[in-house]
């Protein structure tokens, strides 16, 4: 089963949510809850941006590397894979 592209609207939604969560986490700041608490919410912000990461790699992956009209020999290509998984992982 093929899966579908991500559409840059489910991105920006998904962005979006990510930024009430940094928000949520101002506000959590502001009103000095809990360390623990503070820190789960960065972790859920940390999971949720590298979904977001991996949506954008998915597309790139199914689009952008694979084309035709790319002149590009495969190791190229590989080669430059490599490089944007090596920078999205730092």
């Amino acid at each position: 089963m093929e899966e579908k592209l991500v559409t840059n609207k489910d991105i920006q939604v998904r962005l979006r949510r990510v930024e009430g969560q940094i928000k949520g986490i101002e506000k959590m700041i502001e009103s000095e809850s809990c360390c623990k608490d503070i820190l789960i919410q960065i972790a859920a912000v940390r999971a949720a941006i590298n979904k977001v990461g991996g949506l954008i790699l998915q597309n790139y992956a199914k689009t952008c590397f694979v084309s035709k009209e790319d002149n590009r020999s495969e190791e190229k290509k590989i080669e430059e894979l490599i490089s944007i998984l090596t920078m999205f992982l730092k």
